[in-house]
């Protein structure tokens, strides 16, 4: 305590007796305390989440997608094991989105969500609609994980169901494929509800109820988080064209830019 004294006292005697190198002290500590107080500010005002997550289960053509979105061009893909992050650029705004592709693994999509999730400006999900009968129970699982996750609802990203692989003869198309999950879900939100009950909730869970309690699950009741539908055909008719038929991607991606 009294060394502290006295180098108060010392910085007193330098500023009456006008020490420059007190006063060089004194000019260094406020610059490097504006300097960290405008880096503070910059840093607040930047918004850090500008990541576009892809997420789907495995072969729901995420990284073909990814490869459109971000090289411009057809490339032959294949079942991804790490993330592959880019740069897509929002042509109508001069902005620029990191597009990150998760890969849609049972044993790696969960903790892949976890690391990422932070950064997420907005989500796409994408589906395999020609094999979405088969592979229901998985989608509308992993599905039920993200739009539950109580860091994701916090957020409140704006939400992409993208049904893919429309040019496929058995696909379904957005409505259907709406509809198909939302009973699925409806019936997870119930099985899952009971669960969690026969353990005792403690309020811990970091999921949170999907909907309306006194009503069969919609996506239009799960406030504040919003979640859209649209078609695409990574594929194309044309392979090597570029960015063949992501129309309606391209167009969410610029809205949430």
């Amino acid at each position: 305590m009294a060394d502290i004294n006295a180098y108060v006292q010392q910085l007193h005697y330098g500023m009456r007796n006008r020490d420059p190198l007190i006063l060089g002290i004194l000019v260094a500590i406020f610059v490097g305390f504006i300097t960290l107080l405008l880096l503070i500010i910059r840093s607040r005002g930047k918004n850090k989440r500008q990541g576009v997550l892809l997420l789907g289960v495995c072969d729901a053509g995420k990284t073909l997608i990814y490869s459109q979105l971000v090289n411009n061009n057809y490339k032959q893909t294949y079942t991804s094991v790490t993330p592959n992050s880019g740069e897509y650029v929002v042509t109508q705004k001069n902005k620029k989105l990191r597009v990150i592709d998760l890969p849609g693994h049972e044993r790696l999509r969960g903790q892949m969500l976890d690391e990422y999730k932070t950064l997420a400006r907005a989500l796409v999900f994408v589906i395999d609609s020609g094999t979405l009968q088969k592979d229901i129970k998985e989608v509308a699982e992993y599905l039920y994980t993200v739009l539950s996750d109580k860091a994701l609802s916090s957020q409140a990203p704006p939400i992409l169901v993208l049904c893919n692989k429309q040019d496929l003869t058995l696909a379904k198309g957005a409505k259907v494929v709406r509809s198909q999950l939302e009973k699925e879900i409806n019936t997870l939100r119930i099985t899952r509800a009971a669960s969690l009950q026969s353990v005792g909730d403690t309020g811990t869970s970091n999921t949170s109820f999907l909907g309306r309690r006194d009503k069969d699950f919609n996506f239009s009741d799960l406030k504040p988080l919003r979640v859209e539908f649209a078609e695409c055909s990574a594929r194309g008719k044309d392979k090597i064209s570029n960015c063949p038929n992501l129309e309606e991607l391209h167009q969410w991606l610029s809205n949430v830019a």
